[in-house]
């Protein structure tokens, strides 16, 4: 009974509080944990241009409750300002951009701070918005900007180990890049339920064994509700050893062998049973070519596993990484989940094996936590953070950036180029690439009206050389984007500038959050085709 009761959710005694009914659906997606980081912390937003898409992404941040933003935007309000932002208002003409905006924001949740510079006419100094007023939690700007300010915006973020966001809405066009400062780990990945399911029914351990054995050492005697309600895991560890009886101690491991050891366990269904069929068996038999597996390792595990430290200092997700790579080397599987999918079975049974299930992952997990206090700096890790990854330990993901490499544009390029000669045929869409390189040929152009196709196709092939020696076609593609671009005229329409800062502040919050897998560099979004595609670059 103490086991049972161990494992049962705790009463609830009381209402939910006021921030639990206020965040109640995001809890359900990040948890309590998620919101906390969000809580704690301080978003930069260097403004520039129209102004929108930036405003529009902190819109979707102070919603879910960031703790505080800060805008650096010299801008006066104008009337050309009102049509395209939501954020501004007849009032605000003639005043601070930056001052309005963050009013009308943190009015959207008063438990959200906000602040803005420059202040009192003076004029607007990012090294001090920079050193003074940080850490920042994460720094978002919009393009078109200086290079200066670009340069400076990097070194602050290289120095501090701060993600970089820029983002650009031009017209119907819009991109937006990450840039890392280092490889990102996350350990929360929220993969499909149904992936997370690891039954080792080909390595089980002694007591899952005996548990199994004890249930089925006389199944032709077992009553039809008994029979009826073997969990599956049971049923297919059962079938296994008789599988092993007739096949010299192997598991099946073909394709065409577990077809036979499906058949085999479908054939063991007792078709008489009053109860209507058996639904155990059933779940048993679509289990076979997903559970009757080996123990793998997932690629991205594996480039976890190899990555190379560049510092003597290591963070917890370092050591509890290698702790688990030593897990996974002795034994040869990585530490046990202890989850279990829901199945048919009389309740007392599930629990049993419920818990047969997570009393393995707890002693997987304590074994790799030993293996953590070994380690220098291991000492300080809390054990919640060894059983988390323990738990996702199949699942962690490492995005290792490759920032500004020009070699990589030119690679990208051409993977590109070839991919537009196979959507000719119709059997890719068209490549976005050009309406990056659009938007990167402009990103220090405060103003394209006076700019001509042919200019920014000029622009367009400095940075990928290869584009000359391309066929009309593809070269059509690149003018046309160029044009839409001038088309544009420097300016935003809110309803691209909504989408996009919906897109980035959601890319935003799992980096905050550490939850979820944001995109790997960068994403390009054409209005026109209502298309998007992500980009290595």
């Amino acid at each position: 009974m103490t086991e049972v009761i161990t494992q049962t959710p705790p009463i609830l005694t009381g209402a939910p509080s006021d921030k639990e009914r206020k965040y109640d659906r995001q809890l359900r997606l990040w948890a309590a944990s998620g919101q906390a980081a969000l809580e704690s912390s301080h978003i930069l937003l260097v403004n520039s241009g129209t102004g929108t898409v930036g405003i529009e992404t902190l819109k979707n941040l102070v919603l879910p409750g960031i703790g505080k933003f800060t805008i650096a935007d010299d801008a006066i309000v104008r009337d050309s300002d009102l049509g395209v932002n939501f954020f501004l208002d007849e009032d605000g003409l003639g005043k601070s951009r930056a001052q309005h905006c963050t009013e009308l924001l943190v009015e959207l949740n008063p438990e959200v701070q906000g602040d803005w510079f420059p202040k009192n006419g003076e004029p607007l100094s990012l090294p001090d918005v920079l050193g003074n007023e940080g850490p920042y939690t994460a720094v978002l700007y919009a393009l078109p900007v200086h290079p200066r300010c670009e340069l400076l915006l990097q070194e602050y973020c290289n120095q501090n180990k701060t993600p970089l966001i820029a983002v650009h809405s031009t017209g119907f066009y819009a991109d937006f890049k990450i840039t890392f400062p280092g490889p990102f780990p996350v350990v929360e990945t929220h993969p499909d339920v149904t992936a997370t399911t690891d039954l080792r029914l080909l390595s089980p351990w002694d007591e899952l064994i005996d548990f199994a054995r004890g249930m089925t050492k006389d199944i032709d005697s077992l009553d039809n509700h008994e029979h009826g309600h073997l969990p599956f895991v049971v049923i297919l560890l059962h079938y296994l050893d008789v599988w092993k009886a007739t096949h010299n101690s192997a598991y099946p491991s073909t394709y065409a062998e577990k077809v036979a050891f499906r058949k085999m366990v479908s054939e063991a269904a007792r078709t008489d049973n009053p109860e209507g069929g058996e639904e155990n068996f059933d779940e048993a038999v679509a289990a076979v070519l997903k559970t009757v597996s080996p123990p793998s390792l997932p690629g991205d595990v594996k480039e976890v596993f190899a990555y190379e430290h560049d510092s003597p200092i290591r963070s917890s997700f370092w050591i509890i990484a290698d702790a688990v790579k030593e897990f996974y080397e002795k034994h040869g599987c990585l530490p046990l989940p202890g989850g279990l999918p829901d199945m048919k079975a009389q309740s007392s049974v599930y629990i049993q094996l419920q818990n047969i299930y997570k009393r393995k992952a707890r002693r997987d997990a304590a074994e790799v936590f030993e293996s953590v206090r070994r380690a220098s700096g291991g000492d300080a890790i809390d054990p919640a953070e060894v059983d988390l990854f323990c738990k996702n330990a199949a699942f962690v993901k490492l995005i290792n950036p490759k920032n500004n490499d020009p070699e990589r544009l030119l690679e990208v390029a051409d993977e590109e180029l070839a991919n537009d000669e196979m959507a000719k045929e119709g059997i890719m869409p068209p490549s976005l690439f050009p309406i990056y390189l659009a938007l990167r040929a402009t990103a220090y152009t405060p103003s394209v009206e006076t700019s001509f196709p042919e200019d920014i196709l000029k622009d367009m092939m400095t940075l990928v050389p290869q584009l000359g020696d391309q066929e009309p076609y593809a070269h059509e593609r690149y003018e046309q984007a160029a044009q839409e671009v001038i088309r544009g005229a420097s300016g935003e329409l809110h309803n691209v500038s909504a989408v996009m800062g919906g897109m980035v502040a959601q890319e935003m919050i799992k980096i905050i959050t550490k939850q979820y897998i944001p995109i790997n560099n960068t994403c390009i979004f054409d209005g026109i085709g209502s298309r998007c595609q992500v980009l290595r670059l």
